[in-house]
């Protein structure tokens, strides 16, 4: 069982920057491949990035790709997600998961959601 807690999201103008950060209990993190989705007003739910579980391999959605950066410390049991130059569309509820199967764009490779954090950018 791994629970998620995601924080960092705000308010934020465009070409501004945040980090958001996805906090895991749980002994077993470091087993898990972890991806950040996020869900657009009125839109459905769609991949951002990934992460394998020693950190070796990243998947990045092409809209993202170049402004964003997922890192991961197992020790601290934490998955991180930097964007910068934030655009308006970037808007979403930003969520984390933990899958035990191949990093994975999918949202059904993953087992465990958090609970999401609101990332606003403003134009």
């Amino acid at each position: 069982q791994v629970q998620l807690v995601e924080s960092g999201g705000g308010l934020v103008q465009a070409g501004g920057s945040l980090r958001l950060s996805c906090a895991a209990s749980g002994r077993t993190f470091s087993r898990y491949a972890m991806g950040w989705f996020r869900q657009p007003p009125g839109k459905e739910r769609e991949f951002v990035a990934a992460i394998s579980w020693s950190g070796g391999t990243t998947l990045y959605a092409d809209s993202v790709k170049g402004r964003v950066t997922i890192s991961r410390d197992n020790a601290n049991n934490t998955v991180y997600l930097r964007m910068n130059s934030l655009k308006p569309e970037d808007t979403a509820v930003y969520y984390c998961a933990a899958g035990v199967s191949t990093t994975s764009i999918r949202g059904n490779d993953y087992g465990y959601w958090g609970q999401g954090t609101q990332v606003t950018v403003s134009s």
